[in-house]
């Protein structure tokens, strides 16, 4: 199959099945409800991860040579997929959510040797290879963290796609100038399984009545898919298309917007995974921005962050220096999220910026 029929291919696929996962959602009740928090219009389907699945499972199923062990890929993905949809429905605890998600990770570790042990040169001249056992506790936070990173960023319409996007993209052009093609399609083929879920969730072309979201389901897998090619495109003993370093360029946005909620839950004493409207694109919509302007400056941001990342690697800057930077990065983030209430106030008071929402 060319690459140009594929493309068109998984396009294709993904769009109709989302046509047909709508009608069995609606039948069963897979539908996102308006609350307190969710502010949209009517019962929305909750397909869209639903159908990036079953379209990528479909190509492994055509073309397993994309990925190495794509069996235990699809099973591990399978189940959180499942435990994700079931979520949607029921609203199940999130702490038997993280133990699963840490009991697939082990699998992913045992069965098929994907642990994050080198971070590389992040201090100097010396690797830094991490011991077993403290591997495999990275791994699991790894996961966990990659998962509920893009959990967290699903709160406009287009972001979870227009962010993860942005992460396949920046993979799939490393993998393909290190040679490992299979991999870049991969990457380039998810991407376009996203694009007939990211048009409707943004009401094109059919309007809002077709809308659908991505769900737990969705996130959760994109949170994995993230992760399994990160640690397989810097952990190889051979061959790796990206210094461990580049990974974090690559996932920046979702993961500083992820610890940033986190810290200041904690702070005031409360669960980190309480969910609140006090995430980046609420913070964009409190500064006056429609829901689209803050789609477009996060996107943005994040492009510009994963190009640093590649930059970097392909420029081979030293993988301290660009570690530094990142941490250099994230603090000034945190400090302005950190302060965003008296920024947005002194916005409010002396140029009638902001509005509340």
């Amino acid at each position: 199959m060319s690459a140009n029929i594929a493309v068109l291919f998984v396009f294709f696929v993904s769009f109709i099945s989302l046509f047909v996962f709508r009608k069995i959602a609606q039948r069963i009740g897979l539908v996102d409800k308006p609350n307190e928090r969710k502010h949209h219009t009517g019962q929305i389907p909750l397909v869209g991860g639903i159908s990036v699945f079953f379209t990528m499972m479909l190509i492994l199923y055509l073309n397993s040579a994309l990925l190495l062990a794509p069996k235990l890929y699809v099973g591990c993905a399978l189940i959180l997929v499942i435990i994700g949809a079931i979520d949607d429905r029921y609203d199940i605890s999130f702490k038997l959510r993280l133990v699963i998600q840490a009991a697939v990770s082990i699998v992913m570790i045992v069965l098929g040797e994907r642990s994050l042990h080198n971070l590389g040169y992040l201090m100097g001249s010396d690797a830094i290879r991490i011991p077993e056992v403290a591997s495999y506790f990275l791994t699991v936070v790894a996961v966990i963290g990659a998962i509920n990173a893009f959990n967290m960023v699903d709160g406009i319409d287009g972001l979870l796609g227009g962010l993860a996007s942005v992460t396949f993209g920046g993979l799939g052009i490393l993998f393909y100038l290190h040679g490992m093609h299979s991999f870049a399609t991969f990457c380039g083929l998810l991407v376009t399984a996203m694009l007939p879920y990211i048009m409707l969730n943004l009401g094109f072309p059919f309007g809002k009545r077709f809308k659908v979201f991505m769900g737990d389901a969705g996130s959760i897998f994109i949170g994995f898919t993230v992760i399994w090619l990160l640690i397989v495109a810097s952990q190889g003993e051979r061959a790796t298309a990206i210094r461990p370093v580049t990974a974090l360029w690559l996932i920046a946005l979702p993961l500083m917007d992820m610890v940033c909620i986190m810290i200041r839950r904690i702070r005031k004493g409360q669960s980190p995974f309480k969910p609140d409207r006090e995430h980046l694109h609420h913070i964009c919509q409190r500064l006056g921005m429609s829901s689209h302007v803050s789609l477009l400056v996060i996107c943005t941001a994040a492009a510009l962050m994963a190009l640093v990342g590649i930059w970097s690697d392909l420029a081979k800057v030293d993988e301290n220096i660009m570690f530094l930077a990142f941490l250099a990065t994230f603090a000034l983030y945190f400090t302005v999220m950190n302060n965003i209430w008296r920024i947005t106030a002194f916005l409010r008071r002396d140029f009638n910026f902001t509005k509340p929402i």
